[in-house]
């Protein structure tokens, strides 16, 4: 069985105070839920004083995003070590953000992912298409390239810690929302190409998380999906009693 993950990606969000005010509502609220794990992903800034906080609880801490190097003359960049000794169990790689910002491709992609999990980090890998790809038909052309670009050349037990996130472009941060027969049928495809890259028993324990809009009153009938396995939570995840309730709506 997957079990699920709701995990909130705090984005450029998160002074140590306001770090401390949010972790602590989740705390003090009914945020352990058994039947999920929970993982929250604050700025590099507040990261190390967030896994402090969290430190013996049942929230989870994970980077934003990780540098292809281990190290070096690379100004601002965070290595995979730095996270762990920050506290970090995941980290998200690929985010759309990431690709239309900042350049990354599916080979970036895929190298930081072997990296990440060479050095023991949980990677959350994320796809999804443009609004005008969806609409011309491309989904599956842009998810499955995605797919198997970054995750090319990844064996089948290092492909049992991977976890991939399906984040349609074009519903992040639009208020738009897959509907959940939408959702699941990119899930249902990412885990068939999944199976065709490593067998049906690997492709069954990767868990496949959407994102892209989850909020209390849409979060319930996704996870109810077969292929969903959880949400990549965004401006829902920095409001606390937003995030409990999509932790319980597994």
């Amino acid at each position: 069985m997957r079990k699920p993950l709701i995990a909130g990606n705090w984005k450029c969000n998160g002074t140590i105070p306001e770090t401390e005010t949010l972790l602590a509502a989740l705390l003090a609220g009914e945020s352990n839920n058994p039947r999920t794990s929970v993982l929250v992903c604050p700025p590099y800034t507040a990261l190390m004083h967030a896994a402090k906080l969290l430190e013996s609880s049942h929230i989870a801490v994970g980077g934003q995003d990780m540098s292809v190097h281990e190290k070096g003359a690379f100004t601002g960049e965070v290595s995979p070590d730095m996270l762990l000794t920050a506290g970090a169990t995941h980290v998200i790689l690929g985010h759309s953000e990431r690709r239309q910002y900042h350049g990354e491709t599916d080979h970036t992609v895929n190298a930081k992912t072997k990296l990440a999990l060479t050095r023991g980090l949980i990677p959350i890998v994320c796809v999804g298409e443009t609004l005008e790809q969806r609409e011309g038909g491309g989904t599956e052309q842009v998810v499955g390239s995605q797919v198997g670009a970054g995750l090319a050349e990844i064996d089948a037990d290092l492909m049992k810690r991977i976890v991939i996130a399906y984040e349609p472009v074009w519903a992040i941060g639009t208020g738009k929302t897959a509907t959940p027969d939408m959702a699941q049928a990119v899930h249902a495809f990412i885990r068939r190409e999944l199976t065709a890259m490593c067998g049906n028993a690997v492709a069954d324990q990767v868990p496949i998380l959407y994102g892209g809009s989850v909020k209390p009153d849409n979060a319930a009938e996704l996870m109810a999906q077969a292929d969903i396995d959880g949400a990549l939570v965004g401006g829902a995840s920095l409001k606390a009693a937003d995030f409990i309730a999509i932790i319980n709506a597994v």
